[in-house]
């Protein structure tokens, strides 16, 4: 696993974490200013590191909320450029029953800047 894979797949699991623990300022130094996310079941379209914010606080506040997981199971580094993509299998469990209520694939890519990768791009698909 290259040094590149190792740091993304760490800041995935942080990324991870952050929700579990309903922490957004964690999320942010995670995301590009202008990262966009494509949400899986109704393709809602959520622009901008400070959209995204808005919209984890707004998750985090609710007592009965989905708590997510994005599992990568594939990370492909580009030898020509500080970028990256990201596949693998995402679900969402009831903070309150610990019932899976969604889940599907995702894909995400990644940029390196300033020695620090950030997600530029993801992209949720529910499958079920």
């Amino acid at each position: 696993m290259s040094g590149a894979e190792l740091a993304i797949r760490s800041r995935r699991a942080k990324f991870n974490r952050a929700i579990a623990e309903g922490d957004a300022s964690a999320i942010g130094p995670i995301l590009a200013r202008d990262c966009v996310m494509v949400t899986g079941t109704d393709s809602a379209l959520i622009s901008g590191r400070m959209g995204q914010m808005k919209v984890w606080r707004r998750e985090f506040a609710g007592t009965a909320r989905l708590v997510y997981t994005r599992t990568p199971k594939e990370v492909t580094v580009s030898p020509v450029e500080p970028i990256a993509m990201e596949h693998g299998h995402w679900e969402g469990i009831d903070s309150t029953s610990d019932v899976l209520t969604a889940s599907g694939t995702y894909t995400a890519k990644w940029r390196e800047l300033g020695g620090e990768w950030v997600i530029e791009a993801e992209i949720f698909l529910t499958l079920a």
